[in-house]
C-alpha cells in the first residue's frame, strides 16, 4: 500500500498523523510526506531564507528517523498558498505520479489560511485524478484514493472521528519527531504563545518539558485529561486528549477491555470526495 500525508507546513504531518505513518512503515507500506509550503514564515528571529534552510534539515532528520521520502514545495512561501488552478494541477500531477491508496490532509475549516488552502486543493483535485484529459501529460489514476482529514477542534461543521486508532505504542516515537522540529516546538511556537522564557536549554531537559507538566497515569480519567492544561508544551497530553475525546469510538473499534484502556490515539474523518472504503481496504489500512 502507498500512503501520502499532505501538510501545509513541515511538522503538520508529524503532529497529526505521525504515529500512523510509523505504523505503516513498520508494516512495509510506502509512506510519503508532502509539505505544500517551504516553512519560511515559521520563525521570529531568523530570516525567511535561514528558516527555510533550518526547517529543511529538520524535515530531513524526520524522514531519516521514519524511513520515508519527505517532499517540500520549496518555491511556495508560507502564508501564500492558494487553491489556484495552477496549484491544483501541480498537486494532481504529484498525486498521480505517486499513485497512493490513501491520502491524509487538512479539513478546509481551520485557523490557518495555508491549512484551509491545502484542504481545498486536495478536494478540488480528488475527482480530477481520474479524468484523462485533465493534466494529460501524467496518466490518470484508475480510481480515486481514500481521503481522510486529520483531527482538529474546529466547529461548524464539527470534526467526526470516523476512524480512531490506538497509538499507545507510538506516542514516544511521536514525541521524538516533535523533538526534532527544534525551530518549531522550542522556538517559534513558544514565541507565538507567549512562553518562550519557559523553554529550558539542555536537550534532555527540553524533551521532558516537551511532554508537559500533566502526567498521564493508569488512574487518569478522561474527564481529568480533557480538562487538564497543557502548560507551555503538553504534547503528551495533546496526544492523550484525542483518546479521551473519542473514547466511545475506541471502544467500538477495539472492544470494551482494550478500548477503555487506550491512552493515546489519532483520529481521522472520512472525506466524501475520496474513494469508497471497501471492506478489503478497511482491513488493509485500519486493522492495526
Amino acid at each position: 500500500m502507498k500512503i501520502l500525508m499532505i501538510g501545509a507546513h513541515q511538522d503538520d504531518n508529524e503532529f497529526r498523523c505521525g504515529g500512523l505513518a510509523h505504523k505503516y512503515v513498520k508494516m512495509g507500506y510506502e509512506v510519503r510526506f508532502l509539505s505544500l509550503c517551504n516553512g519560511c514564515g515559521g520563525h521570529h528571529i531568523m530570516t525567511p531564507a535561514e528558516t527555510t534552510a533550518r526547517r529543511a534539515k529538520e524535515s530531513a532528520a524526520v524522514a531519516k528517523l521514519l524511513g520515508i521520502r519527505y517532499d517540500v514545495w520549496e518555491d511556495m512561501n508560507d502564508c501564500s498558498l492558494m487553491p489556484t488552478l495552477e496549484n491544483r494541477r501541480r498537486l494532481i500531477r504529484y498525486i498521480r505520479q505517486f499513485s497512493p491508496d490513501l491520502i491524509i490532509s487538512h479539513r478546509t475549516n481551520d485557523y490557518h489560511a495555508d491549512h484551509r488552502a491545502a484542504g481545498m486543493l486536495l478536494q478540488d483535485a480528488s475527482y480530477m485524478l481520474i479524468v484523462p484529459h485533465e493534466c494529460p501529460d501524467v496518466p490518470a489514476m484508475e480510481k480515486t484514493p481514500i481521503i481522510l482529514y486529520n483531527e482538529d477542534s474546529f466547529t461548524e461543521p464539527d470534526f467526526h472521528g470516523d476512524i480512531v486508532l490506538d497509538m499507545d505504542d507510538e506516542n514516544d516515537f511521536k514525541l521524538q519527531m516533535a523533538h526534532i522540529n527544534v525551530s518549531q516546538v522550542y522556538e517559534w511556537l513558544p514565541f507565538t504563545k507567549g512562553y518562550a522564557d519557559e523553554v529550558p536549554e539542555g536537550d534532555a531537559e527540553r524533551f521532558e518539558w516537551l511532554k508537559g507538566p500533566y502526567k498521564i497515569t493508569p488512574e487518569s480519567t478522561d474527564e481529568e485529561i480533557l480538562n487538564a492544561s497543557r502548560g507551555g508544551s503538553g504534547y503528551d497530553l495533546r496526544n492523550a486528549q484525542t483518546a479521551s475525546r473519542f473514547r466511545k469510538e475506541l471502544i467500538k473499534r477495539y472492544g470494551e477491555e482494550r478500548g477503555s484502556k487506550i491512552r493515546y490515539a489519532e483520529a481521522f474523518q472520512l472525506c466524501p470526495y475520496g474513494g469508497a472504503l471497501t471492506e478489503e481496504l478497511n482491513k488493509k489500512l485500519f486493522s492495526l
